[in-house]
């Protein structure tokens, strides 16, 4: 019962870590050295289904697979259960910014919910930065606290 415990507790703290992760890696990475794939997803007009962007999916995996693969090889060990921590959170990150926010698939459209509705907001900031300076919410699942103040005001309308 301990061991179901203690890994579950390290997906969930590599799941919350990951957050962190992804404000770094979005605001150093992607709007830094790795602009060049990231630009399209900000500033070009959408040619085709996938984009430029689309190969940081493949890069950000590789931890999780690395952990799965490694943690599989020493009896489920702490990098399995990490590796299932970076998977879920990169599912989440999907679900949210590509099916979500960008509407890549048709699905959740309308929502009442404040705190999606704060997410998009959010990321609706982020974007309206078409370079790579000056961002703002970088992160994806934890959004400045105004962005909820501002889905809360809209919702009571």
């Amino acid at each position: 019962m301990l061991q179901i415990a203690q890994n579950i507790g390290i997906i969930l703290a590599v799941f919350i870590g990951m957050e962190g992760v992804a404000w770094l890696a979005h605001k150093y990475i992607m709007h830094g050295l790795g602009w060049f794939l990231h630009a399209d997803h900000h500033n070009k007009p959408i040619e085709s289904f996938f984009e430029r962007n689309d190969y940081f999916f493949l890069i950000f995996a590789l931890p999780g697979i690395t952990g799965l693969y490694f943690g599989m090889q020493n009896g489920f060990n702490y990098l399995f259960w990490g590796g299932v921590g970076i998977t879920l959170y990169g599912a989440a990150y999907f679900l949210v910014h590509d099916i979500f926010i960008h509407q890549r698939f048709n699905l959740f459209k309308n929502t009442d919910s404040i705190y999606l509705r704060a997410i998009r907001k959010a990321h609706k900031v982020h974007h309206k930065h078409l370079g790579k300076e000056q961002g703002e919410s970088f992160g994806m699942l934890w959004v400045p606290f105004k962005h909820f103040r501002e889905a809360y005001e809209s919702a009571k309308k």
